[in-house]
């Protein structure tokens, strides 16, 4: 029988399938949940098996544990806009396994999960149910106490998820143990055994110090901006979309042509009135809606044709009056 204790690097034991390891939850504490219970039981659980009515429950989440999943779900939904297609972030649901006759046998729940492609998907009701649902792309483990390395991961790898990543954050903890230090682990599901590697395959490019700078700084970074338009970048050249595929972006954009082509259009039409000798007041200010509306033609032939501002604010009038 495999040994429940952990290497002393902290990791498992790579001479043998995660999967033959005896799960150990560290950071976490044993409470008695039957059948029935588990049912009803809404709370945060590392896991749960039916064999033993046992749940493992670790201690209230801190600021310091929540906020690299919360903030994965931002920068999902940044990536998704460039990308211009959605990006579906379920937290902290059950993944079940059930046994031969249907019912609960194993629970876990990640820290965060990540549908890439929801539209294709076969998404989770209440909760993700293995052999039945679709994987989540990735599923992000915190490590700010706890260890997965110990226990969920030769789950993860057992159950079959396709790419887990494990982030210890900067921020310390006095009961995290002095060996574990801060950073992101990617493990990648490769003919059924997990391997550790520097880049996600799910988030093409990003690499893992990339991911651990975006999940841990306070303000997001000149870098992490960098990182998120390239992996963005790389999953629309996939797909076939981009930033004008999301309507808020596209709004966005055509927004801002309008207003460099209203710019334009009032640096002529005063440079054109100053080289006649008209004076120009802020009335023809590029904010003003007259460079909005107003086409370059008329513009040019009003500017062209004008004896001061004011005929030249009457000539568009008429212009627009002659089209309507």
């Amino acid at each position: 029988m495999a040994s429940t204790e952990a290497p002393a690097s902290g990791r498992y034991d790579t001479a043998q399938p995660l999967s033959a390891q005896l799960p150990a939850f560290p950071g976490c504490k044993p409470v008695r949940l039957s059948r029935t219970e588990i049912e009803r039981f809404d709370g945060r659980l590392e896991y749960w098996d039916s064999a033993t009515e046992t749940a493992w429950i670790c201690d209230p989440a801190t600021a310091y544990h929540e906020r690299p999943s919360r903030l994965l779900t931002r920068l999902a939904e940044r990536i998704a806009e460039v990308r211009g297609s959605p990006i579906e972030s379920y937290g902290s649901m059950d993944l079940l396994l059930r046994d031969a006759g249907g019912e609960p046998r194993r629970i876990m729940q990640a820290d965060e999960s990540v549908y890439l492609h929801p539209a294709q998907a076969k998404l989770p009701g209440a909760a993700m149910v293995v052999g039945e649902d679709d994987f989540p792309d990735v599923v992000l483990e915190v490590d700010h106490t706890t260890d997965v390395h110990r226990g969920k991961l030769a789950l993860y790898e057992s159950w079959g998820f396709p790419e887990v990543w494990v982030e210890v954050p900067d921020a310390p903890s006095p009961s995290r143990p002095h060996r574990r230090r801060p950073g992101l682990t990617i493990h990648l599901l490769d003919h059924g055994r997990f391997r550790v590697v520097t880049e996600s395959r799910a988030f093409p490019g990003w690499r893992a110090d990339e991911i651990h700078l975006a999940l841990n700084e306070p303000v997001l970074s000149a870098r992490t901006g960098a990182a998120l338009q390239r992996v963005a970048a790389a999953l629309g050249a996939r797909g076939g979309t981009g930033p004008d595929n999301d309507l808020l972006l596209r709004a966005q954009r055509r927004q801002g042509y309008e207003s460099g082509l209203a710019e334009g259009r009032a640096r002529m039409v005063r440079q054109i009135l100053r080289s006649r000798g008209i004076a120009v007041s802020a009335r023809l200010d590029p904010a003003s809606e007259v460079f909005a509306v107003a086409s370059e033609e008329a513009l040019l032939a009003a500017a062209l044709g004008c004896t001061d501002e004011a005929d030249f604010l009457a000539a568009l009038g008429r212009s627009r009056d002659q089209r309507g």
